[in-house]
């Protein structure tokens, strides 16, 4: 398990978290059950590195003030126009207590139906489940190495090991390969009826 340092904040006016965040920190908050909410900080490079080498559901020793609490990131809030993440929530979780997480998807392998000139459509980038927090997983792989053209990979077909629960309906699609033709009018938009003449840019007509 990861360990991150955190201090805790003893004052919350503006110019107090401004100046948190001028030294290369970032304001968080510590909670959970049977834990006492405490307003704290990380270092922004500490957080980064262990978002980057564990995964954004991994879970995290957080240390404050000499004590350690098993942690989840339940969530980030960033600055749009920077792009920086200007506050974090930690939750402390009972290791006993099944949690519920997006894990995001990755399709792996290369489609026999791609090869065939079909089109790869994925519509599900993350799924949610239920799992205690030894149990979740970093992502969730699914191979689409012998997905055919018209074929489908629904959530039925994920294999959880009895580790956890996909909160989806079993027959939602994950990912399926388009014939070339469909992809063609996905793109083109609704097709022309008939016998109906094309209209002409640029021209406006009024009623007699």
């Amino acid at each position: 398990m990861a360990l991150l340092q955190a201090q805790e904040r003893t004052e919350e006016q503006h110019s107090t978290i401004r100046k948190i965040r001028e030294e290369g920190n970032i304001p968080a908050v510590l909670y959970g059950k049977n834990v006492k909410s405490k307003a704290i900080f990380v270092n922004v490079a500490d957080f980064m590195k262990t978002l980057r080498e564990n995964g954004r559901n991994s879970l995290i020793t957080l240390k404050v003030n000499g004590e350690e609490y098993s942690v989840m990131l339940r969530d980030i809030q960033k600055d749009s126009l920077r792009n920086e993440i200007i506050h974090a929530d930690f939750h402390a979780v009972d290791m006993k207590t099944e949690v519920e997480v997006n894990v995001d998807v990755h399709l792996v392998g290369e489609a026999s139906g791609v090869k065939d000139g079909g089109v790869l459509q994925q519509s599900l980038h993350q799924l949610s489940i239920r799992a205690l927090p030894t149990h979740i997983p970093s992502s969730i792989e699914v191979d689409i190495s012998n997905l055919q053209v018209g074929q489908t990979i629904t959530v039925a077909d994920i294999q959880t090991n009895g580790e956890y629960e996909i909160n989806h309906e079993l027959t939602e699609v994950i990912a399926s390969i388009l014939p070339p033709k469909q992809e063609e009018e996905i793109h083109s938009g609704e097709q022309q009826e008939p016998g109906q003449p094309e209209a002409m840019e640029g021209r406006e007509t009024t009623p007699e």
